[in-house]
């Protein structure tokens, strides 16, 4: 048995075949994390979820922001992007299983010294406090009420961590940090509205895993999100999203031994426009 993280599909279903092929997975005996961002941006996120969901028992997904705004958009509380991808999910005959199935998904995922988030953790947060803040999320997602949560999903405040924070306002900030962030500033609260490389910080920003008081230092992170970032190996972190969506890599990680398997992609982004 092996245990294979995979970056970003975004709906880019062919790569994501070639990657399985490559990496000689069998669903009997391997087991395949998700760092999220099934769906949008690429040609073909409904045939993406329809392959994860129909081996859910042997596939680890945490929930990205694109799989977030997938949910907002189909309870009516987000409009679609140009950008966006997602008419044939919404269109499709088994929708409903599928955006259900999408909604009961984690934010956070762990097993032994591994963790797995799509963007990352608060530096003030340890590993058991993260598990427990992302199942309190989790909670209103798998709610009867959960169209009033969805409702109340956008925005970046608040920024900072506060155990005193309630409600929706520390629902949001707990998805923003998991979801969306890629710096923080030097006391630890969220920098949302940078994209670029690690050189790129904001003054008086480091990126989420460099900040000196990180809490969850004694596991390693597996995540994806920051493309700009690209394939990252540290002693401590596996950064996975290698930008297959902009013509780069899908990438894999075999978690038992860190053995990298790579699949070149076309530009999906482009390719979707005439599909």
């Amino acid at each position: 048995m092996a245990t294979y993280a995979i970056g970003d599909i975004q709906g880019c279903y062919a790569p994501f075949m070639e990657l399985l092929d490559k990496i000689g997975y069998q669903a009997e005996h391997d087991e395949l994390w998700l760092v999220g961002d099934l769906v949008n941006r690429g040609p073909d996120s409904l045939a993406v979820l329809r392959w994860v969901k129909a081996r859910s028992d042997r596939v680890k997904v945490v929930l990205g922001n694109h799989d977030l705004h997938l949910l907002a958009v189909a309870a009516g509380h987000a409009r679609q992007h140009r950008s966006d991808t997602l008419a044939a999910v919404l269109a499709a005959p088994d929708s409903n299983a599928l955006l259900d199935w999408l909604r009961s998904q984690p934010l956070f995922h762990a097993a032994g010294e591994y963790v797995m988030v799509h963007a990352g953790l608060l530096p003030g947060w340890s590993i058991e406090q993260a598990g427990e803040l992302a199942r309190e999320v989790e909670q209103q997602l798998q709610g009867a009420d959960y169209h009033a949560f969805l409702a109340q999903l956008y925005g970046n405040q608040p920024s900072s961590w506060d155990t005193t924070l309630q409600g929706m306002e520390r629902w949001r900030l707990i998805i923003n940090a998991m979801t969306r962030m890629r710096f923080v500033h030097q006391d630890g609260s969220l920098e949302l509205t940078s994209k670029g490389e690690t050189t790129s910080a904001p003054p008086g920003c480091v990126p989420w895993f460099e900040h000196p008081a990180a809490q969850w230092a004694d596991h390693t992170v597996v995540f994806g999100h920051w493309s700009a970032l690209g394939l990252l190996l540290r002693e401590r972190l596996i950064a996975l999203d290698s930008g297959c969506l902009w013509g780069n890599a899908l990438s894999a990680v075999r978690l038992e031994d860190r053995a990298v398997f790579q699949v070149p992609c076309v530009a999906q982004a482009d390719l979707a426009r005439w599909l």
